[in-house]
Parts: C-alpha cells; sequence; structure tokens
C-alpha cells in the first residue's frame, strides 16, 4: 500500500516536507481487529506537534493521521459487530484498556494506557490501516467521506471541549483561534444554544470574516478586546498569548478551555507577564481537554447528523500531504484540511 510516513522528529522551518512517500505491506487484522480501506483522513495541528517533537511518536517510522474514515476490508478473530464493506471513521483514541479507574468511571481518555491514533500506532495517512473492532465508528449516510473526516476528532474535541465549557444558552462564549475545530463549535452552538452569542478571536482577517460568516456576532484579534465579558472561552490555538489575553476577557467567575494537545515553547515566556489581579483573580477556572472517549465522537457523530453540521473542508491528494500541514502552520485555514486517500 502506499503511505506518507514520518521518520523521525523534523521541524518544518528547516525541514518543510518531513512525511516521505513510502510502500508498505497491507497490515492484517489480528484478534478483535478490523482492516479498514481509508477513504479520507483529516489534517490535525496534533500532525505538527508529532513532527517537532512536542507530542512524539513511541518509534518511527509511523503513518500518521487520526481522523480516518474507510470501509471495512477485512475482519480478524473474534469480531462481529462490523461487516465487510461497512464505512466506519477511527479517531484519536486507538485503544483504552477498559479495566483502570480511568476507563471504569466513564474516562477513557485520562486511561494511563491510552494509546493515540497515528502516533502509537499507524494511522490514515495510509491506504490501509488496523484498529480494534471497539474502537471503530459507523459514519451516518447523511455525511460524505471528507465530510465526515473532521467530525471525528475536531468535532469530537470541539464536541467535549463545550461540554466543559458549559457556557449555558443566552451566554457569552469566545472562541480563540478559528480553525476545523472551532468552526464546528460555531455552527454546534447557533443550533443547540441559539441564544448564545459567539465572539472569535483569530490571527487573521480571512478567518475573522469567516466567523461572522458562519454567525459570530464579533470578532478580532486576539489582542483585541470583544465589546462584551465572556462566561467560558475555549482555546485552539497552538500558543500562550492567547490563553493570557482570553483570560483578560472573562466575566468573575468564568472559565477559560484549552483545547490544545500541546502549546508551541516560542511564545512561552508571554506567561512571565501574567498578571494576577487582571487574569486570574475573581475565581476564574483553567481546564485543559485530554484526548477524547468513544462517547464523545459517537455523540457528536449523532448531533452532527440531526443537525446536520456540515464541515468546511479542503480537499488534497495523499501525496501532498506536507503542502497541507505546511498552509496549517502557517495558518491559511477555512475549515478543515482533508486528504483523499483512495
Amino acid at each position: 500500500m502506499k503511505a506518507m510516513i514520518l521518520k523521525g522528529i523534523s521541524s518544518m522551518e528547516r525541514e518543510p516536507e518531513p512525511l516521505v512517500p513510502a510502500e508498505m505491506p497491507v497490515p492484517e487484522p489480528g484478534p478483535g481487529e478490523v482492516l479498514i480501506r481509508v477513504k479520507t483522513c483529516g489534517v490535525c495541528h496534533t500532525e505538527l506537534d508529532e513532527i517537532e517533537g512536542r507530542t512524539p511518536p513511541p518509534s518511527f517510522p509511523v503513518i500518521p493521521g487520526h481522523q480516518v474514515v474507510g470501509t471495512v476490508a477485512a475482519l480478524g478473530p473474534g469480531t462481529g459487530r462490523l461487516q465487510v464493506g461497512e464505512r466506519v471513521g477511527v479517531g484519536w483514541i486507538h485503544w483504552a484498556c477498559g479495566r483502570c479507574d480511568a476507563c471504569q468511571s466513564g474516562h477513557e481518555n485520562l486511561c494511563p494506557s491510552f494509546r493515540a491514533t497515528g502516533r502509537d500506532v499507524d494511522g490514515g495517512y495510509g491506504e490501509y490501516m488496523r484498529v480494534p473492532e471497539a474502537f471503530a465508528h459507523p459514519i451516518p449516510q447523511i455525511f460524505s467521506d471528507a465530510e465526515a473526516a473532521p467530525l471525528l476528532c475536531a468535532g469530537a474535541i470541539g464536541w467535549r471541549s463545550l461540554q466543559l465549557a458549559d457556557p449555558g444558552d443566552g451566554r457569552n462564549l469566545g472562541l480563540t483561534g478559528f480553525g476545523a475545530s472551532a468552526h464546528l463549535v460555531l455552527k454546534l452552538v447557533r443550533h443547540r444554544f441559539p441564544g448564545t452569542r459567539v465572539f472569535v478571536f483569530a490571527r487573521s482577517e480571512r478567518e475573522r470574516a469567516f466567523a461572522r460568516e458562519l454567525g459570530a456576532v464579533w470578532s478580532g484579534a486576539t489582542e483585541e478586546g470583544p465589546p462584551e465579558k465572556l462566561q467560558a472561552v475555549i482555546d485552539t490555538t497552538p500558543a500562550w498569548r492567547p490563553v493570557l489575553e482570553a483570560l483578560r476577557h472573562l466575566v468573575p467567575g468564568g472559565r477559560l478551555i484549552i483545547n490544545a494537545i500541546r502549546k508551541e515553547e516560542r511564545d512561552k515566556e508571554a506567561l512571565l507577564a501574567l498578571d494576577y489581579p487582571t487574569q486570574l483573580w475573581m475565581e476564574k477556572e483553567i481546564k485543559s481537554v485530554a484526548n477524547v472517549t468513544r462517547r464523545d465522537i459517537q455523540e457528536f457523530l449523532e448531533a452532527a447528523a440531526e443537525i446536520p453540521i456540515r464541515p468546511e473542508v479542503v480537499e488534497y491528494p495523499l501525496v501532498e500531504a506536507n503542502r497541507a500541514l505546511a498552509e496549517l502552520r502557517a495558518g491559511k485555514i477555512r475549515g478543515a484540511k482533508v486528504l483523499r486517500v483512495a
């Protein structure tokens, strides 16, 4: 099979094409696993974190990609929930033990043995991948392959972020950064909480205009002050500076949800500028989002199909994965980027 592989940690500033094309054997599904013929795979900032060493894979080479849509090509021993030919999706959660306290309490995203698709095991930047059957999700027919891909991570992690933010209808919600996840959160909020006013902070006027197009009541640059204070803010950026700015805009008792697996080091000195009276005092809260559960993915797919939420997508052929990642890193964003694999 054809795949784009990562051979080791690198800097995209010095090496703009870190993924290399390769021919690899088609994997065979083991006990409890299914083999998926990949149709599409979403492109996520977490791939940049893997490439640049902020959340490094445990071994190389590895096939990245964790927003995978395809059809079941083969069944391993002990399977039976899915059928050959069925369309399924795979998100960031590839496996959790099911036995630890976190798993038993419904928080498998916090499992100490958590395995991530496309980091700890090969993912969807290739024509085939295998996954435990219990971690593959049937895709609602309403979505095309390209539309479904970002729902599996950008959508699911946005869903989890919104639950943690708990803005409530009729309150003010801020979104810092306006890429794949944030644009889906905005679509979701407009349908689920029609009285909630959404304020968007983004680095480019193109992103800010896109946010207004989708229904944001206000959009501005990261350092701009919104016309009203916010009950909650969801941060989806890779940087520290937006975190400090978001804290400044919260009401007393407001909550900041950081939806990022890692933060880049380049502006870490911004933390030294933290001003306690304006940014942390008055019982403001900060909470991070850690991974997703299968339930997050299932619930968001159901909600997205019911509304329906259709993500804005830009497609690239698999061989142009490096270009998609470079444009994502440069902030050339409108919705979600998706690789067309098959």
